[in-house]
């Protein structure tokens, strides 16, 4: 039974800007551990070919140093790799191919194809048709040659491209680089291995998205994984296995906190952080002191534990209670200031309007904050 390993949208070289340096290095350099991830699975499954659906590299600009990096990181696999671009590193005249040809890094066991091209691997059962990208953006199917071609009889017929199945992925990416959705039939294919989406996907029996190996964004849409498939013969329905190749879990959390147990509840699933989730939270609602200070102390906690953890409170209001007001022992002036406060907040200094009940809230907000962690302060000084 052939069988094969389907990776694609490695985008080796992906800089994380939004993140700190001490997160973002981490992060780019678990692309590259993906990649010996799935040498590694190649192996350990005895798989006839690798098949790489495009965007090996995040762009053409990348440095030697990396190029060689991520060849390196192919060696757990010594079979076939068949690795066609993607719209990210497409076959330009000058591209990031050319630069890894002129540096000699690509292995003999790579079939870097760079033209449309069909790959005949008789002794191994299968023929590869392979459309691969020449320019970043195309508006034909470039996988429509594939109906055409003759491969020998007793073949699996395996394709190779990297675009946007149309009429069934997001209307925001259906211009660029388009794909029939039946092109598996159309063509007679036994199985076509696709790239650009980023989640593993199935188009249909014989058409899939391994997506990235190793997730890049907040999306819950299944990244994370190569595909394992397995074809008893021509005409025969793949059998398709996911396989876990990612290290880090992206995840975005948006809540609104309006009663303490909703805080607790937050709580609980901060503590619950573990080392390989990059993390962003977004909170909204309100608080009271006491409440955001047990809140702070668990990010505080998650934050030493998360690869990397952002938290936006801008839209989380503090209102302190009697009971807070009171703990932070502000008298004279300070007592004066905040008693005023609390009257604009809640709408009893006569003329007040929601906009001024609102910079009262923030006010009181940060006014009662910095007592408290004086207070704090001073007692452990």
């Amino acid at each position: 039974m052939p069988r094969f390993l389907h990776t694609a949208d490695w985008q080796i070289g992906r800089q994380y800007s939004q993140f700190a340096v001490d997160d973002a290095v981490p992060l780019a350099e678990a692309r590259l551990l993906a990649v010996e991830t799935i040498a590694r699975l190649a192996s350990e499954h005895a798989v006839d070919a690798v098949l790489v659906a495009g965007d090996v590299f995040d762009a053409q600009t990348i440095g030697e140093r990396t190029i060689r990096k991520m060849f390196n990181a192919m060696q757990g696999f010594s079979g076939p790799w068949i690795m066609i671009p993607g719209n990210h590193d497409a076959a330009l005249t000058e591209s990031v191919w050319t630069h890894a040809r002129r540096l000699h890094a690509v292995p003999a066991h790579v079939h870097l194809v760079l033209e449309e091209s069909v790959l005949d691997f008789g002794a191994l059962g299968f023929a590869a048709l392979c459309a691969p990208l020449t320019q970043r953006h195309t508006y034909n199917d470039l996988t429509e040659c594939f109906d055409g071609v003759e491969t020998a009889a007793g073949l699996l017929r395996i394709g190779l491209a990297h675009g946007s199945i149309q009429g069934i992925l997001a209307a925001d990416i259906d211009s660029a680089n388009p794909i029939a959705p039946d092109r598996a039939s159309l063509a007679r294919l036994d199985y076509l291995a696709l790239g650009d989406w980023h989640g593993c996907k199935q188009i249909d029996a014989r058409t899939w998205y391994s997506g990235t190996p190793e997730q890049d964004r907040f999306k819950g849409n299944a990244p994370g994984f190569a595909l394992l498939v397995e074809i008893d013969g021509p005409g025969c329905e793949p059998v398709v296995t996911r396989l876990a190749t990612g290290k880090y879990t992206w995840q975005s959390w948006e809540q609104s906190l309006t009663v303490a147990s909703d805080a607790d509840a937050m709580i609980a699933r901060l503590d619950a952080v573990e080392g390989g989730d990059v993390l962003q939270v977004i909170l909204t609602g309100q608080l009271d002191l006491a409440g955001l200070q047990k809140l702070r102390a668990a990010i505080s906690r998650a934050a030493a534990k998360a690869r990397s953890l952002h938290v936006e409170m801008a839209q989380l209001r503090l209102l302190p209670t009697e009971e807070d007001i009171s703990a932070l022992n502000a008298d004279g002036y300070l007592g004066e200031v905040i008693a005023h406060l609390r009257e604009r907040q809640v709408g009893q200094a006569g003329q007040d309007s929601a906009k001024d009940s609102e910079v009262a809230t923030h006010a009181l907000a940060l006014l009662t904050t910095l007592l408290a962690e004086r207070n704090t302060t001073g007692a452990c000084a």
